[in-house]
């Protein structure tokens, strides 16, 4: 057995400075972040793991992400009107679950998608893990104004080594299971050494040192750049000569780029600095 325990204070902070959600979004983005970086605690490669909700609820898409180096963003599209309390069913409605992970790497990217369970983001993985990975996982999360904490536990594969120590496998994982379910809001959010006593019970438990969580864009002058180099000269000519300068909004961290018509020119002359014209407001 395995898990990874996620309590995120500054970092959740940091990321909901940038924008400002209504209690039910931003308690499901809270989720879906804590949620994140559980999952990229299970990768062994460098990259970034990107969780995706589109639904036709009130949260039409939510995106949270986190690199190998627990670096978090994430942003949410929603329905202005939206019941103060309104449940995972009412923000979600008929969606779907995408989990992508990117190596960097010529072929190094998997998706799985899977249907969004009613009753939570939490069944919503546990029911990816079945169905994709096909390895036995519970989760359990919980988002406040201050911290959103989460705890994983997964079940590895064993060799084989006979139908006795399968049934005690099996016994133990169930054990498990139970005690996190068993856990109140309050007791999931205590330090992670107090925690796990009440989960392992009366099995031996190995705690690993800690990595911090950061809240990091990855925007960047040079994707920026790349990415209006790709719409070619003419059409950013064109955006210029209507509106007097091309203007790139970053979702995740509302980062403005501007460019006037001689940056424009720049971004295509040979010979230039790479980026030179990108100037963040």
């Amino acid at each position: 057995m395995r898990g990874h325990h996620v309590d995120l204070g500054e970092a959740w902070q940091a990321l909901r400075a940038v924008h400002l959600y209504p209690p039910a979004v931003e308690a499901l983005l809270g989720e879906a972040v804590t949620a994140a970086v559980l999952l990229a605690a299970t990768l062994k490669f460098g990259g970034r793991l990107t969780l995706q909700f589109t639904g036709n609820g009130g949260v039409s898409l939510l995106v949270a992400q986190c690199t190998h180096d627990f670096r978090i963003r994430a942003v949410a599209q929603y329905q202005e009107e939206l019941p103060p309390l309104a449940d995972f069913a009412t923000l979600v409605g008929d969606g779907r679950l995408a989990v992508t992970i990117e190596s960097g790497a010529p072929g190094g990217r998997y998706q799985g998608i899977v249907p969004l369970e009613a009753a939570g983001i939490a069944p919503s993985l546990e029911a990816y893990f079945a169905s994709s990975e096909q390895l036995p996982t519970s989760l359990r999360l919980t988002v406040d104004g201050s911290r959103a904490t989460g705890l994983l536990l997964q079940r590895l594969p064993q060799a084989s080594s006979g139908e006795a120590a399968a049934a005690t496998a099996q016994s133990v994982w169930e054990s498990l299971q139970a005690n996190l379910r068993q856990l109140t809001i309050a007791e999931l959010q205590q330090p992670v050494e107090q925690l796990l006593p009440q989960i392992s019970g009366e099995f031996d438990c190995r705690v690993f040192p800690p990595t911090e969580v950061l809240f990091h864009c990855g925007c960047s002058d040079g994707r920026v750049s790349d990415m209006l180099r790709s719409l070619g000269i003419d059409e950013l000519r064109d955006i210029v000569r209507e509106q007097g300068s091309v203007t790139v909004s970053c979702e995740f961290c509302r980062r403005d780029y501007r460019l006037d018509a001689i940056d424009v020119e720049g971004l295509f002359t040979s010979g230039t600095a790479p980026h030179p014209a990108i100037r963040p407001n």
